[in-house]
C-alpha cells in the first residue's frame, strides 16, 4: 500500500534525478563547446597549413612593402652600355631630373659618385662600380654583356645582406642599394614622405614652401599653381578625384535604382496587398535570385555584355539590391497598421491614395534607413567593382598593386577610400537624421 510519504519521498527523488541531469548537461555544454572550438581551430591551423605559410613569409619583404608606404626612393641608375647616367624619383621617367642633374648627394663626372652618407658610398667609373661599406671594405663589380658580372669582394665569406651571381649583383644596407646588372648599375636611396605629391620637377614651383607659394598665390598666380598641381603627372590627382566621382556615382545610381524599382515590386510580394499566392510566389523567388547571385558574379556578366565601365558597376549593384530591397520592403508592408489604410480610405480615397497616405508615410523611415544604409556600404562594394569593370577608384587602385609601383601611391589611394567611406557614413547619417528625424527643431 502507497503511503503519503512514499509518494512525496519518490517524487524527491525523480526532482533530484532532473537536477541531476540539467546540471550534467549544462556541466558538458560548459566544457564541451570550447573543447570543439578549440578541435575546430586546430584542424583549421593544420588544413591550411599555417606553419608552412609562416615559414615561406619573408621579414625583409614585408619590412621592404612597410617603407615603401611612407617613403619614396630615388634611383641612381648608370647605362653600362652608353655610360650615361640618370637620376629618377621612383625610377619614372616623369620623375627624371633633366640631363647632367641630380640631387646633391650626386656628384657627376668621368666618375659619377654617389654619397649615401656615414662613410657609405658608391662609385660608377668607365668600367667598374665601387661601393665603399664602413666595418666591410671596397666592393668591385665589373659587368661585361658576354661574361656576366665580375665581382670582387674583401671577403670570401659573402654575408647575407650581398647577393652574388654571374648575371646580377645585389647589396642591401641601410643607407641604400646598389644593383649591378649585365646592362646596368643602380642605386636606391630612401627618403621619407612622399615626394612630387604636391609639383614635379619640371614645375616652376618645385621645392619651395608654404610661405613662398602663398606669397606668389597672392602675386596672381594661385591659378598656375593649381593647375600644376591638379595636373601632377607623377601623382595624376584629377585623375584620382574623377574616379572618386565615379565610384561615388556607382554606389549613388546602384542604391537608389534598385530602390526605386523594388518598391512597387514589393507591393507584389506581400499577403496583404496581393492576394493572388502564385504572383505573390513568383515575386519573392525572383527576389531571390538577383539577390542570391553576389555584385561582383553580375558586375562579370555585364561586362560581358556591355563591356567595361561605371555604368555597368552601377547596374550590378542595381540588380543585387533590388532583390534585397524587395525583401526588406515586402517585410515592412506586411507589418503596416491597417487601421490607417481603413482611416484613409473613410474620406473615400481611391486604392492608389490609399498607398500614398495610408501605406507610404508608415513604411518610409524603414525605407530610408535601409536605403542610405545600403549606400554607405555599396560606395565600399563599387570600389572592389569598379576594379573588374574599368572605373573609378577601385581600377587605379588594382593598376598600381599589379604594375608593382611603390606602395605610396597604393597607400595614398587606400587612404582616400577610407576617408571616403567615412564621408558617407558622416552623410548618410545627417541625411538620415534631417529626413527621418527632423531638423532639430520639431519640423
Amino acid at each position: 500500500m502507497t503511503t503519503p510519504e512514499m509518494t512525496i519521498g519518490d517524487t524527491n527523488m525523480a526532482l533530484k534525478g532532473q537536477m541531476d541531469g540539467l546540471f550534467l548537461k549544462k556541466r558538458l555544454f560548459n566544457f564541451g563547446l570550447p573543447a570543439l572550438v578549440l578541435l575546430y581551430l586546430t584542424y583549421v591551423f593544420f588544413a591550411f597549413d599555417v606553419p608552412g605559410l609562416w615559414a615561406k613569409a619573408s621579414m625583409d619583404n614585408a619590412r621592404t612593402l612597410v617603407s615603401d608606404i611612407y617613403s619614396y626612393k630615388t634611383h641612381v641608375t648608370r647605362d653600362n652600355r652608353s655610360g650615361d647616367v640618370s637620376v629618377a624619383i621612383e625610377g619614372e621617367r616623369k620623375g627624371e631630373y633633366p640631363a647632367g642633374e641630380g640631387p646633391a648627394w650626386v656628384e657627376f663626372g668621368e666618375t659619377t659618385v654617389v654619397d649615401l652618407e656615414d662613410g657609405y658610398e658608391v662609385r660608377f667609373g668607365p668600367e667598374t662600380v665601387e661601393f665603399d661599406i664602413p666595418g666591410y671594405g671596397l666592393i668591385r663589380a665589373t659587368p661585361d654583356r658576354r661574361k656576366g658580372i665580375q665581382a670582387e669582394l674583401p671577403s670570401e665569406v659573402v654575408p647575407d645582406w650581398i647577393n652574388v651571381s654571374k648575371n646580377r649583383m645585389a647589396v642591401k644596407t641601410p643607407n641604400g642599394r646598389l644593383t649591378v646588372t649585365r646592362n646596368r648599375a643602380e642605386v636606391f636611396r630612401y627618403f621619407t614622405g612622399w615626394e612630387l605629391f604636391f609639383f614635379t620637377l619640371d614645375s616652376p614651383y618645385y621645392g619651395q614652401g608654404p610661405a613662398e607659394l602663398l606669397s606668389r598665390a597672392i602675386a596672381g598666380e594661385s591659378g598656375a599653381i593649381w593647375q600644376d598641381f591638379w595636373t601632377n603627372k607623377m601623382w595624376r590627382h584629377q585623375d584620382v578625384a574623377w574616379a572618386i566621382g565615379e565610384t561615388l556615382l556607382m554606389a549613388f545610381l546602384g542604391t537608389f535604382g534598385a530602390a526605386m524599382i523594388a518598391l512597387p515590386l514589393a507591393f507584389l510580394g506581400t499577403r496583404n496587398f496581393m492576394p493572388i499566392r502564385l504572383i505573390r510566389m513568383v515575386t519573392r523567388r525572383f527576389f531571390d535570385f538577383v539577390r542570391g547571385v553576389d555584385s561582383l558574379i553580375w558586375t562579370v556578366v555585364l561586362a560581358r555584355a556591355f563591356g567595361p565601365g561605371p555604368l555597368t558597376g552601377a547596374l550590378a549593384i542595381l540588380i543585387t539590391d533590388t532583390g534585397t530591397f524587395g525583401k526588406i520592403f515586402s517585410e515592412a508592408l506586411e507589418n503596416v497598421d491597417g487601421k490607417q489604410i481603413e482611416g484613409v480610405a473613410s474620406t473615400g480615397a481611391k486604392p492608389i491614395q490609399r498607398y500614398r497616405f495610408g501605406v507610404i508615410p508608415q513604411i518610409t523611415p524603414v525605407l530610408l534607413s535601409q536605403v542610405l544604409y545600403f549606400l554607405e556600404s555599396n560606395t565600399r562594394s563599387a570600389t572592389i567593382i569598379g576594379a573588374i569593370t574599368g572605373g573609378g577608384i577601385g581600377l587605379l587602385l588594382t593598376q598600381a598593386i599589379i604594375t608593382q609601383k611603390d606602395w605610396e601611391e597604393v597607400s595614398y589611394y587606400i587612404v582616400l577610400i577610407i576617408l571616403m567611406v567615412m564621408f558617407m557614413d558622416w552623410f548618410s547619417g545627417w541625411l538620415r537624421k534631417r529626413l527621418i528625424q527632423g531638423d532639430g527643431d520639431g519640423h
